[in-house]
């Protein structure tokens, strides 16, 4: 699609429809299908119930609601995947089960006894969540391997107390309280709120917009929400602002040289000539993408090149091994990487996810021009403006308190004990205001074990100060300039516990709420008997201040989960 006027009627086309949460396409349980009805890609504000409704499409027959199941990374390459279907009619290409994932188990309980220490790389990228709602607005349950359980959790803002200064760029939050999965068992809650930079502090950006615009973007959920998307951006960057412009396809090139964010006119018209067609030159746009930002490099401002694909390489490096190493290096000028994933069927999230982690960026999935405006507009700051870098979280459990644990979620950030103080070992990155939640269950001494009772264990009785805590909480964290970690630690104190999970913060009540919905995504293993009713009951009184209805919108995922559940299992 050469500019947006289309986009526009696809628009006005999705409104009669009661703004959906994107293209309407009959989705299977593990993937997506071919698509049928309307093609459009918006959303009101607030974000409108993320359930498709029922005048947008027939329902999913038991024989449709099947799908090919999506391709599950556990190396460094794909191969044996179909290519995607060009529809003649609608004039744009259609995918079904070439989502990749990355394969990772999920976190199991430890005995403090064997395994005290807990470390693992922060994460604030949102995509699992986007990918999931996105599911959800089809009528289907998002495959298990999709996801993550930390990325649900963390979609959310949450009221943790701001530092009060830039020089300690952290504040720590950590609550106690009784776990409604498993009686006799508590939660522990983690959290950590990013220093805000006030808007006369921002570095100026020198921003790289890198564009698939190959064959398989040619979709109204891929290429024209992108456009759209880029101009939304557009308008939250100050006039020093830079923008280039690197496009690939069958071959990679610049569409825009490095320009100023005050000539807003001749920017958006680029943006708006973008066409797709081609196979995907991805490795070799990426090249020239880190090129342009080299030759602009500003060595006191935010120098990033922004992804926008879904994840289609298929021309050039297509080894993710090799991608990594590629952006890792670039990461070391000072040349970040984040990226923007889109439409569905042929979401490389594996990569996407590999790109992102290396290259010291977050990974974003946007399915909606709300979400757009979400990453882009109201979370402009944090997207863009690292206050820290390769932070890391170590929790030392204190075996006279703690029998078991075990972390929910954050299976892909995962760390050895010993890389927590090695500053050579990378980890996530934390933007302006950002905050970061961690969930732990864990199983008291003497409660109800997950692992099994030993003949030859030793008996552990609490004694002195250390009955006081159930561990400690270390934070490592570098400066955006700085190759030298400083340390922050609190100790998670029974101070801090409550008798009664309704006594929990609402913050922390509505975080196990979504962690819960996530677990039973991924099958409910360490979830009990709960059941998505119990989520509701959980979250419907949990969602408090709600500026943008992201938390009222979750509450109608949880209700629309429940039905697609149904139609998932008519289908098996």
């Amino acid at each position: 699609m050469k500019n947006l006027s289309l986009w526009a009627a696809l628009g006005a086309l999705a409104t009669l429809a009661v703004a959906c949460a994107g293209p309407n396409e009959k989705v299977g349980r593990n993937g997506t299908v071919a698509e049928e009805g309307a093609t459009a890609v918006d959303v009101a504000e607030p974000p409108a119930m993320a359930v498709a409704p029922a005048d947008m499409a027939a329902p999913v027959s038991p024989q449709l609601a099947i799908a090919p199941a999506p391709v599950v990374v556990t190396g460094s390459r794909v191969s044996g995947v179909s290519p995607p279907v060009f529809n003649e009619e609608r004039g744009y290409y259609y995918d079904q089960g070439r989502d990749k994932f990355a394969s990772a188990e999920q976190n199991t309980f430890k005995a403090v006894g064997q395994e005290p220490v807990s470390t693992f790389s922060i994460d604030v990228d949102t995509a699992s969540y986007s990918f999931m709602r996105a599911s959800l607005a089809r009528g289907v349950l998002p495959t298990p391997q999709a996801v993550r359980a930390e990325e649900m959790i963390n979609y959310f803002a949450y009221d943790y107390p701001a530092p009060a200064s830039r020089e300690q760029p952290f504040s720590t939050t950590v609550d106690v309280f009784p776990s409604p999965w498993t009686k006799g068992r508590k939660m522990v809650r983690v959290g950590i709120k990013g220093y805000e930079l006030p808007a006369s502090a921002l570095p100026r950006a020198n921003l790289v917009f890198l564009i698939d615009t190959s064959g398989s973007m040619n979709a109204p959920n891929k290429l024209p929400l992108v456009q759209r998307s880029l101009l939304m951006l557009l308008e939250r960057l100050g006039p020093e602002d830079s923008i280039a412009i690197v496009t690939y396809a069958g071959s990679a090139g610049v569409a825009l040289a490095p320009t100023p964010v005050r000539d807003k006119a001749r920017i958006a018209s680029v943006i708006e000539s973008l066409g797709s067609g081609g196979s995907t030159a991805g490795a070799e746009g990426i090249r020239q993408a880190y090129a342009l930002a080299a030759r602009n490099l500003d060595p006191k401002g935010v120098n990033r090149v922004i992804l926008a694909t879904d994840g289609d390489f298929n021309v050039g490096i297509t080894s993710t091994d090799e991608l990594k190493g590629y952006v890792e290096r670039e990461r070391e000028k000072g040349i970040f990487l984040s990226v923007l994933g889109f439409g569905m069927g042929n979401y490389n999230d594996a990569l996407m996810q590999a790109l992102a982690q290396n290259g010291n960026g977050n990974a974003a999935y946007v399915d909606t021009v709300g979400e757009a405006r979400k990453v882009l507009v109201e979370e402009a700051t944090s997207t863009l403006f690292p206050i820290a870098k390769d932070v890391k979280i170590q929790i030392e459990f204190n075996p006279a308190t703690v029998a078991e644990y075990r972390l929910v979620g954050y299976e892909t950030r995962m760390l050895k004990r010993e890389d927590f103080e090695n500053d050579k070992v990378d980890a996530g990155e934390v933007g302006s205001g950002q905050s970061v939640t961690a969930l732990y269950e864990i199983v008291p001494v003497g409660g109800p074990s997950a692992l099994g009772s030993l003949r030859y264990a030793a008996e552990r009785k609490p004694a002195g100060s250390a009955a006081e805590e159930y561990g400690f909480v270390k934070i490592r964290y570098k400066r955006p300039d700085a190759s030298v970690s400083k340390l922050l630690s609190t100790p998670i104190g029974r101070s801090r516990e409550v008798a009664r999970f309704d006594a929990a913060p609402r913050d922390a009540r509505f975080a196990v709420g979504v962690a819960t919905f996530a677990e039973l995504l991924r099958g409910g293993r360490y979830t009990g008997a709960m059941t998505y009713a119990d989520v509701l009951e959980m979250v419907a009184p949990a969602v408090g201040r709600d500026e943008f209805g992201y938390r009222t919108e979750f509450v109608q995922l949880v209700r629309g989960a429940k039905s697609a559940a149904s139609m998932a299992r008519l289908g098996e």
